[in-house]
């Protein structure tokens, strides 16, 4: 498989360690400063196109790559939820686009057991729920995407809450366990400290007890794999792709 990489900053070349150690090869490296190689017949001459960049760049790169006549694979956040009906509309063209807030298999997995404890928990409203995310100080978007991936889970579990607000706090504040508020809205504490790759945990505390799980990425290895996976399985299908999709062709 020839791979374009748009973003070539610490994902991007763990994404090219990975994708090499695979089999596969990349033709082709977008970054700010060769903006030029989107128009490059290296770029047009791969199969699918990998995209971790900025939110205000994202849609811009990924409509360049459909131009090209690319597949996409983005894991780039804060994007996405404002130009879905777009994307829905470039796939029903023929395009494919594959996004995921995260590509970790464990996440996947994490998020899984997640919505299937908030409808355990539902019945039990002496609990009240709160979510922890912490990331490292680059990272721009509050709360991260994979945190609003695992609230829309509780939502949709949870009668006693019907939206969810952010609180981040100050840079480099790591204090977590703060109290859970009761009321409609599910209160996401978000963190960015030094160069944590990302964890997450759900909360669940009445007068009596804490319920909490986690997930807690070693590093950045696990997001770069699942997005090679990914492209992958892109290459194969089309249209509007997600871990879902992905995650049934595993098992």
């Amino acid at each position: 498989m020839k791979i374009a990489l748009i973003g070539y900053g610490r994902m991007g070349h763990m994404i090219e360690e990975i994708a090499v150690s695979r089999g596969h090869e990349i033709v082709c490296t977008v970054d700010v400063g060769n903006p030029e190689a989107f128009d490059s017949e290296a770029f047009r001459s791969a199969d699918v196109a990998i995209e971790f960049s900025m939110p205000s760049s994202a849609y811009s790169n990924v409509k360049k790559a459909f131009v090209a006549g690319l597949k996409v694979v983005s894991g780039t956040t804060g994007w996405f939820a404002d130009h879905r009906e777009e994307m829905e509309a470039f796939c029903a063209e023929g395009h494919t686009l594959f996004w995921s807030s995260n590509f970790s298999i464990g996440v996947y997995i994490f998020s899984a057991v997640n919505s299937y404890l908030a409808g355990i928990m539902d019945k039990f409203d002496g609990y009240d729920v709160a979510m922890d995310e912490v990331h490292h100080c680059h990272k721009l978007d509050s709360p991260s995407g994979t945190a609003v991936t695992l609230a829309e889970g509780l939502l949709a579990k949870l009668s006693r809450k019907d939206s969810w607000i952010n609180e981040l706090a100050p840079l480099g504040e790591i204090e977590s366990i703060k109290t859970p508020e009761a009321g409609p809205a599910l209160k996401i504490f978000s963190y960015r400290h030094d160069e944590v790759p990302g964890i997450h945990s759900v909360r669940y505390e009445s007068d009596a007890d804490r319920i909490v799980i986690t997930h807690e990425a070693k590093s950045r290895r696990g997001f770069a794999l699942g997005a090679v996976l990914a492209a992958e399985y892109a290459v194969s299908h089309s249209g509007l792709l997600g871990m879902d999709d992905l995650f049934k062709d595993l098992i």
